[in-house]
């Protein structure tokens, strides 16, 4: 069973419900790794300067803002944690609206709403009530550091939480020449309404989700285990990579840990104290690549395990090394023995 994404209150009015935030949309894509082909070993991208081409490690990584070509803003881990919202595990509605008012456009994202211990009654309570009103919740949700608009909506016996998206996230249909005016302005006769009614009622049926799959991925998925079977797979043996410092991707405060020590002390976490809006902007946070730093990059490091294998291997030359010397040398001593018994006999002979 899935984790929850937290667990806190869904809130209207007065009347606060116990609610754990649990994932709505399993991804069933199929993911490819890109390989030489002249080899089959796996392509790796590496994080680089654009200059010098040196790989940059984590650490020295900062986030910046492009403005213009060639021209950044760059931003503190502060500006950052400071401009995200405050961490709180609730669902808070604000209205609530006629369920077919908004367009299919403004749904993005689908979550399940599930009860908590003892608020079965609540849940239930407001489940009925959108259901026999019509009507769905519109409420703000603050997901890991980023709040979105929802909207809460009953579906069978659960209640759905699906994120919203902003309308200037939306593009205007009107951008578009989309045809508009009269039925006789395009010369559309009574009949052919008539005939394409009955063309869409002989189509009609009841909507049943199992009775539609992705084909193409069914498809690919056959194709990859025939060749499984036949043995036509690729195998080389991997280096791993170097594993990047956690949390290192970005500067913003890590909520999930903090919501989990909440909760388990039941305290909410604190605001954060401290704003950067009154300062001064500072000349260093704009970068300009007329600007760009002399400094030279770090050096390029090289993986833990490739300088086992060398330091490995370095240990066993030296060894046949001096197994080579040690040989030679019993050699010459046995060639030298050799010389001074022929010229003893010789002497004797003499």
């Amino acid at each position: 069973m899935a984790r929850p994404i937290w667990n806190g209150t869904l809130s209207f009015g007065l009347l606060n419900i116990p609610v754990a935030l649990m994932p709505g949309e399993r991804r069933t894509d199929l993911h490819f790794r890109m390989l030489d082909s002249r080899d089959n070993t796996p392509i790796r991208y590496e994080r680089v300067n654009a200059d010098t081409g040196d790989e940059v490690p984590w650490k020295d990584i900062i986030k910046a803002f492009e403005y213009s070509k060639g021209n950044y803003v760059v931003l503190e881990p502060d500006d950052i944690s400071d401009a995200a919202p405050k961490s709180k595990e609730s669902v808070d509605v604000e209205a609530f609206v006629d369920a077919g008012a908004i367009a299919p456009a403004y749904f993005e994202k689908p979550y399940v709403l599930v009860p908590g211990k003892k608020a079965e009654k609540g849940y239930v309570l407001l489940r009925e009530t959108l259901s026999d009103s019509g009507k769905i919740g519109i409420a703000r949700v603050v997901i890991r550091t980023r709040e979105y608009l929802c909207a809460v909506m009953p579906q069978g016996s659960a209640l759905m939480l699906i994120l919203l998206r902003y309308p200037q996230e939306l593009v205007d249909v009107d951008d578009y020449r989309i045809p508009e005016g009269k039925l006789a302005d395009y010369r559309i006769s009574k009949q052919e309404m008539t005939m394409a009614g009955q063309l869409i009622s002989s189509m009609a049926a009841d909507w049943k989700p199992a009775d539609y799959k992705d084909e193409f991925r069914q498809r690919l998925s056959d194709v990859i285990k025939k060749r499984m079977k036949a043995n036509k797979v690729a195998s080389h043996e991997t280096e791993e990579d170097e594993a990047p410092v956690e949390n290192a991707t970005t500067n913003v405060v890590d909520f999930m840990s903090l919501l989990k020590e909440s909760l388990a002390t039941n305290k909410r976490t604190p605001a954060k104290g401290g704003s950067v809006s009154g300062k001064k902007p500072d000349s260093k946070t704009t970068a300009s690549t007329a600007g760009k730093s002399a400094k030279k990059a770090p050096a390029k490091k090289t993986p833990a395990k490739k300088t086992a294998k060398t330091a490995k291997k370095t240990t066993r030359t030296a060894s046949q090394t001096r197994s080579a010397a040690k040989t030679a040398g019993k050699k010459s001593a046995s060639s030298a023995s050799r010389s001074r018994k022929n010229a003893d006999n010789k002497k004797k002979a003499a």
